[in-house]
């Protein structure tokens, strides 16, 4: 029930009260843009610390052994994830109870001052052992915060949607995840095309975390503009929120709860390997420069944003087992041609990075929604968030590290079989859960 003078976002009245399925309304085309731009400024904070990590690994880190220095940055990125799953049940639940407007505002707000953070600590030439915790502290803090962020803003997105149009909407969410990612990418690719190595490593870097936290006070301006669901305001006022949703999620829906985190397991596997950390393994693996990896992503990173809403599209219309089940698929099949051939030419790395990343839009414009509709509103950003951050952690956070250690190691060649077997997993997930494309949705 909304108690306030505005029309709750997804409401019949805010669809114009009979407008033919597949027509946004005004405030539904708000809600989407708001959330849109919001969590793609978040997102920015979050993968500038990949996209510079060989960099943060020599200014938070002792100096001597390069490839040591690098394992612990990416132990750090690693360490980031164990705090999503905390976020996400703690957040999440927020979300639940008090609405997805306040816990979408809660989460840009404590990724921006973490980014502030990580932009003026000291080096570890300048206060010792000091450094490398302050980074750890301010990582903890943003994976806090993105666990939170993806049940809120998921949740928040689907639940805007109009009639037969939930992909379509829910695919914005990883358009924003993208956007934050390509927006880093081109900062990345700017600052190491134009700086000295010098100028790069002493304030460049820094000087990116400061606009991606400057962004996020614009996601925060944005997130506090919007109104709430249709969905929460029904359960508030109707008495189905919980005091406890994430117990509800479990003791009452325990096979949505382990189907969303089998969902999760190739798509955040290969999403932190193609679209995340590729420039740097490339860079080191092959030796190709790595402005020119970075920028194959930010070329490879536009094809995908472009193509998300569309993949969404295609999910309503065909339905969401098809195309997550296309996507698993083609990795089980191509993930040992693909990662054999990444070379050290421009050329090599865009086609391996191109053909992946169009493979994940079966997973990507399907996540969201088919997340949230494993849950009612009541529990749905608890159920959406814990499920994936708890495997996210487990296959996401550790990727870049795992197949850095693989390479160190000297069994780079393995790697394939570690996104198939991913891959494999998922798609026995994908093959075997009810098509949800066409159910009722409050």
């Amino acid at each position: 029930m909304n108690t306030g003078s505005v029309t709750p976002v997804g409401s019949p009245e805010s669809n114009g009260g009979g407008s033919p399925p597949g027509k946004l309304s005004g405030a539904q085309r708000k809600a989407i843009v708001a959330g849109t731009i919001g969590n793609t400024v978040e997102w920015v904070d979050w993968a500038l610390y990949s996209i510079f990590a060989k960099i943060i690994a020599d200014e938070f880190f002792p100096k001597g052994d390069g490839a040591v220095a690098l394992l612990s940055t990416l132990a750090v990125f690693a360490v980031g994830f164990v705090m999503r799953p905390v976020g996400a049940a703690v957040l999440g639940a927020y979300a639940d109870r008090h609405g997805r407007k306040k816990g979408m505002t809660l989460t840009v707000a404590l990724m921006a001052g973490a980014g502030f953070a990580i932009a003026v600590t000291p080096s570890y030439e300048s206060i010792g052992v000091v450094s490398p915790l302050l980074l750890l502290v301010a990582r903890l803090v943003q994976g806090f915060s993105a666990g939170g962020e993806f049940g809120s803003s998921s949740a928040f997105l689907v639940e805007s949607a109009a009639r037969g149009r939930r992909a379509f909407a829910g695919s914005w969410q990883q358009v924003s995840v993208a956007g934050g990612v390509l927006i880093a990418s081109l900062l990345g690719t700017l600052t190491t095309s134009t700086l000295s190595d010098d100028a790069l490593h002493s304030w460049g870097w820094r000087a990116a975390f400061v606009f991606g936290g400057l962004l996020g006070l614009v996601g925060l301006w944005l997130r506090v503009s919007v109104e709430d669901t249709e969905s929460y305001t029904e359960a508030q006022g109707s008495g189905r929120t919980r005091t406890n949703p994430v117990k509800a999620m479990f003791v009452e829906h325990p096979a949505a709860t382990l189907r969303v985190a089998g969902i999760t397991v190739a798509g955040t596997l290969t999403y932190y390997i193609w679209v995340n950390y590729l420039p740097t393994y490339a860079n080191l693996t092959t030796g190709i420069p790595l402005k020119t990896a970075l920028l194959s992503q930010t070329l490879c990173l536009i094809v995908f944003v472009i193509a998300l809403p569309f993949a969404g599209l295609l999910s309503d219309r065909l339905g969401r087992k098809p195309t997550m089940a296309g996507f698993a698929g083609g990795f089980v099949v191509l993930a040992w041609p693909l990662l054999h051939l990444l070379g050290d030419s421009f050329l090599s790395l865009f086609l391996v990075q191109l053909v992946g990343m169009l493979l994940i839009l079966g997973y990507s414009a399907n996540c969201a929604v088919i997340m949230a509709e494993q849950f009612p509103a009541e529990v749905r950003a608890t159920g959406i968030a814990l499920p994936y951050a708890l495997a996210v952690a487990v296959f996401g956070g550790t990727a870049p590290y795992v197949t850095t250690w693989l390479h160190e190691s000297g069994h780079s060649d393995l790697l394939w079989i570690y996104v198939s077997a991913a891959a494999l997993i998922s798609l026995v997930v994908y093959l075997t859960m009810p098509e949800t494309k066409d159910k009722e949705f409050k």
